[in-house]
């Protein structure tokens, strides 16, 4: 990993007449190193995942369900969001790659993919209580991966636009989907839902946990933070307060279209097996439909609703999180210093999730709330360790060799 301190220079300048003959200064990019925040967020979105899979139920109240329910949807976006700062890394930072490094980087993007899809159909064999989010991911990266040449403007329109209609094109492939037959007839002929007894590619593109539709605008939106130049205060300042808007808007927007459309919430409520619909403008105790979404539940703002309003406040808590951490990995270094374990386990995500699916398989998934806040703790305390002692030896994580052995076959590519 590497961290770029600001460059110093010293009180005493030169008189005019002696600096004629330096240089001109080059103008500062973004770097195309590891950004140590961009790790620490990551790690951050693993134990936010490890919370949701083997953590107490939110309904214990108090801090602790606070930060449970917020750990619920928004720690997967977050992942996606620096899935899609990862996909830039790999194919040009801060300048896309052209000619055969252009061609040579976006086969590799290709061949993770589908190791990503497998990886995850395979682990959703296991047959877990998790839902998986591999595969949906590694699909996500080929639909987005036309995209990657674009500036950070054009990547944050293109965000915009499709979480503000992709929602309501899932709403209507979903209602088509429970009322007609043309989804089992694809499923039937499709291969990939044999695997685990799933959807296939209906189910990652529509009808799973993740569809690829409503989760794009994250991987999108990740790419056009990474051709902002992090190490400016400005820009992380901007990004801090784009996200706090964004969150601001989605929720704050479902909480006023919940309370203020006649009959919403009894409307969602009659559709689900959770509450009143009272919160279900930021939280997931809204409970899953147990019969045709009805069109009120676009104004839901739950993490996995799959709405706009869902999408737009999932995507700025990561934006947030995401200029956080950068700063003040950036400004403390001290702060960054004691962080150093989260990174760690950011630097070997892939690692990270993988095993910690293993674990829930071999030891289940605790439901009461003291022996479940022992395992969440233990995953943690565990993950942070392994990290830590692995990348004093090596740059990448098991799974990441493995994952990077696959695409040295792009090397060949003229």
């Amino acid at each position: 990993m590497t961290h770029n301190a600001p460059s110093t220079s010293s009180s005493l300048s030169p008189p005019p007449a002696l600096q004629k003959d330096r240089p001109l200064p080059v103008p500062r990019t973004p770097s195309t190193g590891r950004l140590i925040g961009v790790d620490l967020a990551r790690g951050l979105a693993v134990f936010g995942m490890y919370a949701a899979h083997v953590g107490p139920d939110p309904s214990v109240g108090g801090p602790l369900g606070f930060v449970l329910e917020l750990a619920r949807g928004r720690s997967s976006a977050l992942f996606a969001l620096l899935a899609g700062f990862s996909l830039v890394l790999i194919t040009g930072r801060p300048h896309p790659r052209t000619g055969r490094a252009g061609r040579q980087a976006v086969a590799r993007i290709v061949i993770r993919s589908v190791v990503l899809i497998a990886l995850g159909f395979a682990l959703t064999a296991l047959d877990t209580e998790v839902d998986v989010i591999l595969a949906f991911y590694g699909l996500i990266f080929l639909a987005v991966l036309p995209l990657y040449r674009l500036r950070a403007r054009t990547l944050a329109v293109i965000a915009a636009g499709s979480a503000l209609v992709m929602p309501q094109v899932l709403y209507v492939i979903r209602q088509s989907i429970d009322d007609g037959t043309w989804a089992d007839a694809v499923i039937a002929w499709d291969p990939l839902a044999r695997i685990g007894d799933t959807d296939g590619l209906i189910g990652l593109l529509f009808t799973g946990e993740y569809p690829v539709l409503t989760w794009m605008p994250f991987m999108i939106a990740g790419m056009a933070v990474a051709r902002l130049d992090l190490t400016r205060t400005r820009i992380r300042t901007r990004l801090a307060l784009t996200g706090a808007g964004l969150a601001v808007l989605g929720y704050g927007g479902s909480w006023l279209a919940l309370n203020l459309v006649p009959n919403a919430r009894i409307t969602i409520a009659a559709a689900t097996d959770g509450d009143s619909g009272a919160s279900a403008w930021w939280t997931d105790t809204v409970g899953d439909l147990i019969d045709h979404a009805p069109a009120a539940w676009l104004m839901v703002g739950a993490p996995h609703s799959q709405t706009t309003f869902s999408i737009l406040g999932n995507a700025g808590v990561g934006l947030v999180v995401v200029a956080a951490c950068v700063a003040a990995t950036d400004r403390q270094p001290r702060f960054t210093r004691l962080a150093t374990p989260v990174s760690a386990v950011g630097t070997i995500a892939l690692t990270a999730y993988v095993l910690h699916i293993l674990a829930i398989r071999a030891v289940g998934m605790e439901e009461e709330t003291v022996p479940a806040l022992i395992a969440l703790l233990a995953f943690i305390a565990t993950a942070m360790l392994f990290a830590t002692l692995w990348t004093r030896h090596f740059r990448r994580g098991p799974l990441e060799y493995l994952l990077h052995a696959t695409t040295q076959v792009t090397r060949r590519l003229k």
